[in-house]
């Protein structure tokens, strides 16, 4: 059943996969740390990292070693991942916006829309500002907002509460099954970019951001 509100005022972007796609970059950055530890790691497996926090991924990396980490272990390893990763986000420029995301950002300012991210990434900040976007926001969220990560619905509603805006005036704009799943239990309307397998649960969606019809979903949200 689709959802209808009288008015859209926030549009919320997830940022990995739907304004950028640094994916390549994360799977090289697990690869990496992987092979210094002597754990298989291929793309079939980096397929369940889509959407988790990087401390749940290294949990589901260190699922193929016998070996035990402490806590403490599993921080500076989880901090080695990020900083391959962050070497990476340095090539990073305007040339790597997907197609369809400047031209949502300009109809949501001509209609004085707010636009914001929700990222469960703590490299938001860094990403965007690579971009060469970063101004046009006006709220960025990250991994640092809020405690509970995606499938919850925290950093979605902490993404409203900043723009001064209800739940139920935002549109949520996700590639990630976890992502559709926090919006949905925020209220939100759920725009899902991607195949019917990873984000059939949306209200709305899309193959590609550059599909996605942002009038028809402005005259039915």
């Amino acid at each position: 059943m689709i959802k209808i509100n009288k008015e859209t005022r926030g549009i919320i972007f997830d940022l990995d996969g739907v304004i950028t796609d640094t994916s390549e970059y994360h799977y090289l950055s697990w690869k990496k740390l992987a092979d210094r530890l002597d754990i298989p790691f291929d793309r079939e497996k980096n397929e369940q990292f889509r959407g988790v926090s990087r401390i749940d991924c290294l949990e589901i990396l260190l699922e193929d070693t016998d070996k035990e980490y402490t806590e403490e272990d599993k921080k500076e390893l989880a901090t080695e991942k990020n900083n391959y990763y962050r070497v990476f986000l340095q090539q990073l420029s305007t040339d790597n916006i997907l197609p369809g995301v400047i031209e949502i950002i300009n109809k949501a300012e001509e209609k004085e829309i707010k636009i914001a991210i929700a990222s469960s990434s703590k490299n938001a900040e860094t990403v965007v500002s690579n971009l060469g976007i970063k101004e046009r926001f006006n709220v960025i969220a990250d991994g640092y907002s809020v405690e509970n990560t995606k499938p919850a619905p925290d950093i979605f509603i902490y993404t409203a509460n900043k723009m001064e805006l209800s739940p139920g005036e935002c549109i949520v704009i996700e590639d990630a099954e976890s992502g559709i799943e926090a919006a949905l239990k925020a209220g939100m309307i759920a725009v899902g970019v991607g195949p019917r397998e990873r984000v059939g649960k949306a209200d709305y969606r899309f193959n590609r951001v550059a599909d996605i019809d942002l009038d028809l979903l402005l005259s039915v949200c």
